[in-house]
């Protein structure tokens, strides 16, 4: 048994990963392990065990390894009963378009940030929407941006902070 395996069993059991009532029932503990036995038997030196990680991190949570190019045969239409006029990128489930000319937005170009650890969200603060349009080439990009929440309503705490959304994305007037 490698070394790789051996801490990975350690860690993942001193985390209880393995225990029923861990997160879906130990299996995620178990799906890792499978992993790492698999990665293991490839037998990696430290650059290539570092590049193989980041490579399959990337396609594993469905980001692209190149920019999106914008042309015709990245779009498709969401299913039936949706909006006709309506493009989605088919590398970027976050990516629409609206009609085969629009411009094109991220959905998720925004993440507002609460003072509490779970208070985090999208959508409209001060009229800026979370929703950005981009230009091609694009990678897509998810800015976390400070807010405070007065007498009901959402401020951005620091405006400084928008500058790096509008120099990745297309600004735009509200």
């Amino acid at each position: 048994m490698s070394n790789l395996i051996k801490h990975a069993k350690v860690e993942l059991k001193l985390a209880g990963m393995f225990d029923s009532d861990s997160d879906y029932d130990g299996e995620l503990g178990k799906a890792v392990l499978e992993l790492v036995e698999v990665f293991a038997k490839q037998g990696h030196s430290g650059f290539s065990a570092i590049s193989v990680v980041n490579l399959f991190n990337q396609v594993a949570r469905y980001q692209p390894l190149l920019p999106f190019t914008g042309k015709d045969d990245e779009w498709n239409q969401p299913t039936e009963g949706g909006t006709k006029n309506i493009f989605q990128n088919k590398r970027c489930s976050a990516v629409f378009k609206d009609g085969k000319d629009g411009i094109p937005h991220y959905l998720e170009a925004i993440i507002w940030q609460g003072e509490e650890t779970h208070d985090s969200f999208t959508g409209s603060v001060e009229g800026i929407q979370s929703r950005q349009n981009l230009k091609f080439p694009f990678r897509p990009k998810t800015f976390h941006i400070d807010v405070v929440k007065k007498n009901g309503d959402y401020f951005v705490k620091d405006k400084k902070q928008l500058d790096k959304v509008f120099k990745h994305y297309i600004k735009t007037v509200y």
